[in-house]
């Protein structure tokens, strides 16, 4: 039945909420209370019946025994064991005990209870929190079993747990930080990527830096427990605002809710019923289900959610998905890529505030009948910059003189449509050539490309503009004049594991144009290399290098960095601004994602150690490429060394 929906284009598995019950061997019974009636998606049910103990068994009876298993595979449809049941591991495990037979029986269990649910087609499986602190054979046990797994996945249950050390609200003995022993027990399965994270809210949060690491790592559900809600003047559960916002967090990022423990809210009972938000008093004259108006608000949370814009929709495909840059030099581009940056609105608006700008600064209000300004389109592409261009002209009161540059000759065709169609052939010139090769007849005023990419000049626009440089008056003005790239650290598990999933070197030293969603970002961003336009400094190279240092929050604790998120901010006239790089991005421009420059092994930080960081912008004869590394807390290899795994083409 699901949470409800937000719109037609909703189809976020968070839309879909659990229960966690107790042991129940009549499970088509257990399905149709908590289901049927209720509105509850799936349970979350152990499978064996939770007295069981493997050697009690075998101390009763010398013959082969039956787990006690929570009925036969033929009480449920295949559909409703994969669709409706979460199998619960049972909760007394404990595979680094130091009773020996305890741990033999954990195991034992653990692994009856993984085949049974395997054979049921159940989809995950729940294994509970580990004890301690150490959790390196209960880490191997399902590691082992991960090797085997084809589907089902696995959820580590793990408490949302970060005390300060002077904090006696501790549950777990010695347990400072719930994430370390998520981090160990990952790092000894791998990054498998089928090891997912269930996370239990508790009532009490840690800081929002703290929570902020959980988004980048792979959260499958969090588990809300009935003491965590607080009680609104009607007598209902509620959540307090910290909790919502939690929750919210995790609706946007494709997270599952569960609803686990006992009812706690005594709702009067002249108010069940009487609002839309409780209306089954009796439905059918089934007994209202006692966690439902906890099911009610979760849903409350989430149909109350600002729904997606249309820009937010496009790129609901895009979100964590690793695309190769474009490589605009070596490759001509096809036309549906021009078609989508070419309806980015917002981008051309600020290239036409900037050439407005320009025009007025160059041409003086006394002269306008008698100046031409010369403006050239470098890499015009089908169109749009020339079209700002005039557009600025005929908003500015100037007379302008265009000449479009474009090497790719399938787009030039698309050029001379446009300039006859609009009637331009006396305005622009259209000119079939690599601007580092053509000889233009005069000089021009004001110089416009977009060359930038995703990290600024990743798509070679400081190797383009450096041949088209000499076309510009000693005094001319380049649109953009200037643009630094910058990066910062963050944990990204998804991404992780898609670079990981193929198994080679080569697309560990790739970087990644990528929409990131599920991604914490640990540090704020750091500014790498800049270019200014024109440049007329003698010594010139677009070689560069930085060596950057980012410091953790004290109050985030511990995290683990999977690469780095990289942007770019233009500056393109004076004032007139465009970018993506978080803090100062133009809003609702869409033509640019981040890139994301992997690590081949992840790197824990800790507050208080800097993360330092070094990168390099190489240039060859034919190519330009990038390398990094990292050498604080720990060294890692140099990715992408001379570019043997990824470089631009000049």
């Amino acid at each position: 039945m699901g949470l409800g929906e937000r719109g037609s284009w909703d189809k976020s598995e968070s839309r879909y909420c659990g229960v966690e019950t107790e042991f129940d061997d009549d499970v088509p019974h257990l399905l149709s209370f908590n289901l049927s009636s209720t509105g509850f998606d799936f349970v979350v049910a152990p499978l064996t019946d939770p007295t069981y103990r493997p050697s009690l068994l075998e101390a009763d009876s010398g013959s082969s025994h039956v787990p006690p298993f929570a009925g036969s595979d033929l009480v449920l449809s295949p559909s409703q064991w994969s669709s409706h049941v979460v199998g619960k591991i049972n909760s007394w495990i404990d595979l680094d005990s130091e009773d020996e037979i305890v741990r033999m029986d954990s195991e034992t269990t653990l692994k009856q209870e993984i085949a049974w649910a395997t054979h049921l087609s159940i989809q995950a499986c729940l294994l509970p929190s580990p004890k301690g602190a150490s959790c390196a054979n209960y880490a191997r046990c399902v590691n082992q079993i991960l090797q085997g797994l084809s589907n089902m996945q696995l959820w580590l249950r793990i408490p949302l747990l970060k005390t300060d050390d002077d904090s006696l609200d501790v549950d777990s003995d010695n347990l400072m930080d719930s994430w370390e022993l998520w981090n160990s027990f990952q790092l000894i399965c791998e990054h498998h990527s089928q090891l997912l994270v269930a996370l239990d809210i508790l009532s009490t949060l840690p800081s929002v830096n703290a929570i902020g690491r959980w988004f980048g790592e792979s959260v499958r559900v969090a588990i809300i427990h009935t003491d965590s809600f607080l009680t609104n003047a009607r007598g209902y559960p509620c959540l307090s605002k910290s909790h919502q916002k939690l929750i919210t967090g995790f609706f946007n990022n494709s997270v599952q809710m569960i609803i686990s423990g006992k009812p706690l809210h005594n709702i009067p009972a002249e108010t069940i019923g009487s609002t839309a938000d409780h209306t089954d008093k009796n439905v059918n004259n089934v007994p209202r289900h006692p966690l439902k108006s906890y099911l009610d608000y979760v849903g409350y949370l989430y149909q109350r959610m600002e729904p997606l814009s249309e820009q937010e929709r496009i790129e609901l495909g895009y979100r964590d998905f690793l695309q190769a840059p474009l490589q605009p030099l070596m490759d001509n581009l096809e036309a549906q890529t021009y078609e989508t940056f070419e309806k980015d609105s917002v981008k051309y608006l600020q290239y036409q505030r900037a050439i407005s700008n320009a025009l007025l600064d160059r041409v003086p209000d006394g002269e306008t009948s008698a100046v031409t300004t010369v403006l050239m389109v470098v890499g015009a592409g089908r169109g749009p910059l020339v079209r700002a261009s005039l557009q600025a002209a005929e908003e500015t009161g100037r007379k302008l003189k265009v000449y479009a540059v474009e090497k790719n000759p399938n787009a030039v065709v698309t050029l001379h449509s446009l300039v006859k169609l609009e009637g331009w052939e006396n305005i622009v010139t259209i000119v079939s050539c690599d601007m580092r090769l053509w000889n233009a007849p005069e000089r021009t005023d004001i110089l416009v490309s977009e060359l930038l990419g995703s990290f600024g000049d990743n798509e070679l626009s400081p190797e383009c503009l450096d041949g088209a440089q000499r076309f510009l008056k000693q005094d001319g003005i380049s649109i953009p004049s200037s643009y630094t790239s910058f990066i910062q650290p963050i944990t990204a598990s998804k991404l992780y594991n898609d670079v990981k999933s193929h198994k080679d070197l080569v697309h560990f030293e790739t970087p990644y144009v990528v929409k990131l969603h599920s991604v914490a970002r640990l540090a704020p961003t750091k500014p790498v290399f800049t270019f200014n336009h024109p440049d007329y400094s003698t010594k010139k190279s677009n070689q560069r290098y930085k060596k950057l240092q980012f410091e953790i929050p004290q109050d985030t604790g511990s995290a683990v960095v999977h690469g780095f998120a990289g942007y770019f901010d233009a500056t393109l006239y004076k004032d007139v601004h465009l970018g993506i790089e978080p803090s100062m991005a133009t809003p609702n421009m869409f033509s640019w994602f981040a890139i994301f420059f992997p690590l081949r092994q992840p790197i824990s930080v800790r507050p208080g150690i800097p993360l330092e960081v070094h990168f390099w912008r190489c240039c060859g004869s034919t190519k330009v490429w990038y390398e990094w590394c990292v050498t604080s807390p720990r060294p890692s290899p140099i990715h992408n060394s001379n570019g043997r795994s990824y470089w631009v083409g000049l």
